[in-house]
Parts: C-alpha cells; sequence; structure tokens
C-alpha cells in the first residue's frame, strides 16, 4: 500500500473523526492544530484506524503522533 492510498483512506477517518469537516489533510498536517482533534477525537482516530488498516497500536503513546505523516510512518510499519 503506498503512501497516497493511506492518506487517502485517513483523509475519510479525519472527515468522520472531526465531524464531517472538511479539512485539508496532508503529511505535514498537525494532528491537533490541523485537524482540531481533542484526546477524545485522537482515540477515536486510533480506533478507526485500526479498524480500517487491521492493525493495532500497542506501545504507542497518543503524543507520539504528531503530524499525518508520523500516523502514516506507523502504519506502514505495521503492515510490514
Amino acid at each position: 500500500m503506498t503512501r497516497e492510498m493511506i492518506i487517502e483512506k485517513l483523509k475519510n477517518i479525519f472527515a468522520l473523526v472531526s465531524g464531517g469537516s472538511n479539512v485539508e489533510v496532508e503529511e505535514k498536517t498537525d494532528l491537533r492544530t490541523g485537524l482540531g482533534l481533542n484526546s477524545i477525537g485522537m482515540l477515536y482516530m486510533i480506533i478507526a484506524i485500526e479498524e480500517n488498516f487491521s492493525i493495532r497500536f500497542e506501545n504507542v503513546a497518543m503524543g507520539d503522533f504528531n503530524t499525518v505523516a508520523d500516523v502514516i510512518d506507523y502504519i506502514e510499519e505495521q503492515k510490514q
């Protein structure tokens, strides 16, 4: 799965988690300020990513992810 394919799936997840708002999603987008995710939003995001990508977030903290690129990197690591 390419980074472009991952980001396309993430756009749908971020729209769902952020209440359907139309947000700009790029790799450099900050999860908290750019997407407006609070701690509950981050939790919903993690659950949705686990379900959509069939991965598990283990031994990581929400603070480990600052940008969309951080999330993509983690997904790529887990899918190897």
